[in-house]
């Protein structure tokens, strides 16, 4: 089945954090939460291997991402890192327990379970990652940091 190219979420000046390594990854994110989203509207048959692909995808992206920018904090000496990997931490969490529950059969209702996942990750972006953000502009402005 043909599911239309809907989107639940796009990108926005509002998820730039001007470091481009993160805002590309965060594009890649867009992207697999979009897929994950048609995944859920492809009817009742399919929607299981699909959704399935999609979300194995996404949490591998997801981990790969939260090492790279977890890199960039510490390598920047971000003060609130602890703070910020425990947020990664927590979405991780999520994520892997919300595919166990998929995987094992058990009630699991993928379009909601992508809305929580987009609210999430994207109020993440738009607030915390904008806060990292700042810091490494104003650590740049200030000659203590080159590009990243």
């Amino acid at each position: 089945m043909k599911v239309p190219e809907i989107e639940i979420v796009s990108w926005g000046d509002s998820f730039a954090t001007g470091i481009r390594l993160v805002d590309e990854q965060h594009k890649e994110l867009i992207k697999l939460t979009n897929e994950l989203y048609r995944a859920c509207l492809i009817g009742v048959e399919e929607t299981g291997p699909v959704f399935k692909e999609a979300l194995s995808c996404t949490v591998e992206y997801v981990r790969f991402h939260f090492a790279a920018e977890l890199e960039i904090l510490e390598k920047v000496n971000y003060p609130d890192y602890n703070e910020h990997k425990k947020q990664h931490e927590y979405l991780i969490k999520h994520i892997l327990a919300a595919s166990k529950e998929f995987g094992s059969g058990k009630k699991f209702i993928p379009n909601q379970f992508v809305r929580t996942l987009k609210d999430w990750v994207f109020g993440h972006i738009a607030f915390y990652d904008k806060q990292f953000a700042v810091y490494i502009a104003d650590q740049k402005s200030k000659g203590l940091l080159g590009d990243l």
